[in-house]
């Protein structure tokens, strides 16, 4: 495949892969915990949540494998994985570095999870919220990419706006886990009726 075909290939799957993540983190904002609902339940929930997940690291793989590839930049394997080492644009490629080491922490302690602590795989877990912008901002700053072409200063945006609207949806008082579950207590045990004496 000629250089050219790579770079080509390498910037539309950094796009898709962009997408594919976003849609991962609204999932994971609007569905922590993985409650599911009458339209679709928990197992649900999980399976699309796994499935994109692999979607999202099968095209971030495409995107990394066709830019080393590609002559046009300077880019080793241990650049994708050592920060702010990279020959070419260290600043943007070394966050992707990062992203990609949050990323790889995510997937082995998940595929973990049961030799684990809940707690330290839910710290562990979160480090997926600072995995995102790192990775909006490699894309937006890298030198001979798309940033800053005006589709993906679209999609950029389209994509912001998508996690601020599941971080508003997820952050209303009507939704905080503490209201939810005590929504759910009184289903099962209602309240006794102000004045009412037993």
């Amino acid at each position: 495949m000629n250089t050219e075909a790579l770079w080509f290939v390498s910037r539309a799957t950094g796009a898709v892969s962009l997408t594919l993540f976003t849609a991962v983190m609204v999932l994971g904002i609007l569905t922590a915990g993985r409650a599911g609902t009458s339209a679709l339940p928990r197992a649900g929930l999980l399976r699309l949540h796994r499935t994109l997940t692999l979607t999202s690291m099968a095209f971030l793989t495409v995107h990394i494998v066709t830019a080393i590839g590609d002559s046009y930049v300077d880019l080793t394997y241990l650049d994708v994985f050592l920060p702010f080492s990279a020959g070419f644009d260290p600043l943007w490629i070394g966050l992707a570095a990062v992203a990609v080491d949050l990323m790889l922490a995510i997937a082995i302690t998940s595929a973990l999870r049961r030799f684990m602590s809940p707690m330290l795989w839910r710290w562990i877990h979160l480090s997926a919220y600072a995995m995102w912008p790192l990775a909006l901002l490699h894309g937006f700053g890298v030198s001979g990419g798309d940033g800053r072409e005006t589709w993906m200063v679209v999609l950029d945006v389209v994509v912001i706006a998508a996690v601020l609207v599941a971080l508003a949806y997820r952050l209303r008082p009507d939704r905080h886990p503490d209201t939810v579950a005590r929504r759910a207590a009184d289903i099962v045990h209602p309240p006794i009726a102000a004045g009412k004496h037993q």
